[in-house]
């Protein structure tokens, strides 16, 4: 019978080799692409199984959750924060994650800073941008990219490395390909109107990821396809 880490560890093999195989369609070097393994609502023994078969890098969406799991995995990792962050937990957010890639205003972007400044941090940071319009999705609008990115040259703690974006929810992958378009498109364009380096593009789950990155997707987020059906969401203790 296959035990729990070897099952997560088979997981992990076959989105290795996915995203390989995606990235051979686009004719990109496999390497420009970075996994985030998921872990939202698992525990630290799943962490620490994914850990073990090689995987450095993982992704929490809830700030208070991640700050109970960290300290119960393996020291070496690499943690980014890619819910929606309050204000109320900037501080907290700046002190525990390498990345934060939810960085939805200009006001959250220089609180963070202030923050980071503080607290002798230098975290990367990218900004979230609600490329679909939905209400119900976090990330600033499109319009308000340029008068945040203007901001960026005064920070004096944080990395700005990139955009990121979470599509509407389909059935089909492709639906998802115009927003990592226009997300592709947004970096663009502010590379060309600006002297800021923007490398990173942050799109892309379980179910589409193989179309993010033919979109030119450098970070996907993946959760259910390495650690299986999620465990049922504990009782939100965040305001």
């Amino acid at each position: 019978m296959t035990s729990r880490a070897e099952e997560i560890a088979q997981n992990l093999a076959a989105v290795q080799t996915r995203i390989r195989r995606a990235c051979e369609a686009a004719g990109r070097n496999p390497v420009s692409v970075r996994l985030l393994a998921v872990s939202k609502t698992y525990p630290p023994e799943d962490v620490t199984a994914c850990a073990d078969a090689g995987q450095l890098l993982f992704g929490e969406n809830r700030v208070q959750e991640a700050i109970a799991k960290m300290p119960l995995c393996p020291g070496r990792l690499q943690w980014h924060l890619i819910g929606h962050l309050q204000s109320n937990k900037a501080a907290h957010a700046v002190e525990s994650f390498d990345y934060i890639h939810s960085v939805d205003s200009l006001a959250l972007l220089q609180r963070l800073d202030r923050l980071a400044v503080e607290r002798g941090r230098r975290p990367t940071v990218l900004l979230e941008v609600n490329v679909s319009g939905e209400k119900s999705k976090s990330g600033m609008p499109p319009d308000q990219l340029a008068a945040t990115l203007a901001a960026v040259p005064g920070l004096q703690a944080l990395t700005v490395a990139g955009l990121m974006t979470v599509p509407p929810i389909a059935a089909d992958p492709e639906e998802a390909r115009p927003y990592f378009r226009e997300l592709r498109r947004l970096r663009d364009d502010a590379q060309a109107a600006t002297d800021l380096a923007l490398p990173e593009l942050s799109m892309g789950m379980t179910h589409d990821f193989e179309v993010a990155i033919a979109e030119g997707a450098t970070f996907v987020r993946i959760g259910t396809a390495i650690f299986g059906p999620r465990p049922p969401m504990v009782p939100r203790l965040e305001s």
